[in-house]
């Protein structure tokens, strides 16, 4: 088992890993945002791979990051579980800045990105109506509640919730934040969609820890600025690294769930009917079930 850790904005740092290497992965989607740090986490022997989601200077914008290319790097080195954070923005009065959140589904806003790897010859119509593995969210959840004693601060952890994805980089306008509210959502942000997708087409039990950093702009006091952002972000910081911590820790060497063999029944397309050229660009995710 290989746990994939993908930084979201704050986090550009590996967890603390020994024996680390860095490796440069190419894939049939482009290059990854990063090079992907893979070591041994503490004295668990587990191999856990990181990825700066944005790059490590944050050269990648919500809409221009390279999704597709990200899980597929982090497929090929060997993740069957992987654990995201996210900078969000709260919907709810109470859930403040600081507070962490385990969202359990996500809405879909976005307009201009890849949200597969398929296509080109090969149709994959795949289950979708949990966006985030519950098992793994449960860890992430017990795992936030115990990291309270690792920071400076008193952590709220929430657990469930709906993540709305916008296309961004704008924040939102006053009059979408409103109706993300009265659509009963809990956070917005920029970056669930389509990593969660990715890796469930990749087959990867896939789970986040989002942290709040503003209150959009539904609150009438609220601007929301990139310094208030960085500033709150930075100061989850610590508190998203020790639940991860925590949480790759107390999940069992031998688990597996149903993420795991997600694509089973899923391709429409006879294996004899797809172009050579895309079966060779989906066989790390597909070759096994085009085969039989």
């Amino acid at each position: 088992m290989t746990v994939g850790f993908v930084g979201g904005s704050g986090i550009y740092d590996a967890l603390p890993l020994s024996n680390t290497r860095e490796r440069d992965v190419t894939t049939p989607y482009g290059d990854p945002a990063a090079l992907v740090t893979i070591g041994e986490f503490g004295d668990t022997g587990r191999e856990v791979a990181f990825l700066p989601r944005h790059g490590r200077d944050h050269q990648y914008s919500p809409t221009d990051l390279p999704y597709r290319a990200n899980v597929h790097a982090l497929k090929q080195v060997g993740v069957t579980h992987l654990i995201a954070s996210n900078a969000v923005g709260s919907l709810r009065e109470d859930l403040p800045p600081g507070t962490l959140v385990v969202p359990d589904q996500a809405f879909d806003r976005t307009k201009r990105r890849p949200l597969s790897f398929f296509g080109d010859g090969v149709v994959v119509h795949q289950p979708f109506a949990e966006p985030y593995c519950p098992e793994l969210s449960g860890l992430l959840v017990d795992a936030a509640r115990d990291a309270d004693g690792a920071v400076d601060h008193a952590v709220d952890v929430h657990d469930g919730g709906t993540y709305v994805c916008i296309e961004g980089p704008q924040f939102s306008t006053r009059a979408e934040s409103a109706f993300y509210r009265d659509q009963g959502w809990d956070v917005v942000g920029m970056t669930t969609i389509p990593e969660a997708k990715l890796a469930r087409e990749a087959e990867m039990a896939y789970a986040t820890v989002a942290g709040i950093t503003d209150y959009d702009v539904w609150k009438e006091d609220s601007q929301v600025t990139l310094e208030e952002v960085l500033e709150n972000a930075a100061r989850n910081e610590a508190a998203i690294k020790a639940t991860v911590e925590r949480a790759i820790r107390s999940l069992p060497e031998d688990h597996t769930c149903d993420c795991h063999d997600a694509l089973e029944g899923t391709v429409n397309t006879p294996a004899d009917a797809i172009p050579e050229a895309t079966r060779e660009r989906v066989d790390l995710l597909l070759g096994e079930y085009l085969d039989d």
